[in-house]
């Protein structure tokens, strides 16, 4: 049983970066695949679909690379069950001056930050990624 089904996501995608791997399968749940879908049309992860039935759906996620370099850096975690960190809509940070992405889940849903920015809305600061 996992705790942190967000910090298992992204140690999971992380690893595959390093490895190498084309795609990670991982068991699906609905803030899983909202976060993998907030990555993918941010340019981190080519394909992100939902394979298998209930109860045993899996999240398969390919991999962007370009001439196999991944396109993602880094992937820190920020909000952990033991300690959320929430930002206000004026706080909402700028990672690597505008070159990285900050994920939050905010009430319309999960997003990046800066299209929490333009709803003027803030949020749970789930991760930031480069």
């Amino acid at each position: 049983m996992v705790t942190d089904p967000i910090g298992d996501l992204i140690s999971q995608i992380k690893n595959a970066f390093m490895a190498g791997k084309g795609d990670v399968v991982l068991p699906h749940s609905r803030l899983k695949e909202s976060v993998a879908k907030v990555l993918c049309d941010t340019g981190y992860l080519k394909f992100v679909e939902t394979v298998g039935d209930n109860p045993k759906r899996e999240l398969k996620l390919t991999l962007m690379y370009t001439n196999k370099i991944p396109a993602l850096t880094d992937i820190k975690r920020k909000s952990k069950p033991g300690l959320r960190v929430y930002v206000g809509k004026n706080a909402i940070p700028s990672v690597i001056s505008g070159l990285g992405v900050a994920i939050l889940s905010t009430p319309q849903g999960v997003m990046t930050g800066t299209e929490a920015k333009k709803r003027n809305i803030g949020g749970e600061l789930l991760c930031v990624v480069w």
